[in-house]
């Protein structure tokens, strides 16, 4: 259930992404590892969040080097900057080296939307998370129940 449910999601914000023009920086490559990072791990909402807001913060600064500099060396600095973030928070996600990324190969003209994008993004992707994982905790104390009072 909670796999289908992030595929949905996913599939509705590329095609959100698609369709309104202002919404061009909603979608991101990303947001399929980082559904596979939140799905595959037994990861409390905080530890999520914590993820989530890593990420957010690394395209904050990902944007604004690009916007200060858009050049490899600005890349560089981004990228080091990342990491060294993630080892220091232990924020362990991976993904977030490449949402930092975004502005650089985005070709948007809305560049200061790319971390308001990532942070609705995932934001709706730990609501999904969360709403899949209480539907599946209540169906799975429905069939109990009713196995319970068949036995």
């Amino acid at each position: 259930m909670k796999t289908i449910a992030i595929c949905l999601y996913v599939m509705l914000i590329y095609w959100l992404s698609l369709h309104f023009s202002f919404l061009d920086t909603l979608f991101f490559p990303t947001l399929g590892a980082f559904s596979f990072l939140f799905l595959s791990r037994s990861s409390t909402i905080s530890e999520v969040g914590k993820v989530t807001f890593g990420a957010v913060v690394s395209s904050v600064i990902g944007t604004v080097l690009y916007y200060i500099y858009p050049s490899p060396i600005s890349l560089f600095v981004n990228v080091i900057i990342t990491i060294w973030l993630i080892n220091k928070f232990k924020w362990n996600a991976p993904p977030i080296v490449a949402v930092a990324l975004i502005p650089f190969f985005s070709h948007s003209t809305h560049h200061w939307a790319i971390p308001l994008s990532v942070g609705v993004a995932l934001l709706g992707l730990m609501l999904v998370l969360y709403i899949a994982r209480k539907l599946e905790s209540r169906r799975a104390q429905t069939y109990e129940s009713s196995e319970s009072t068949a036995a």
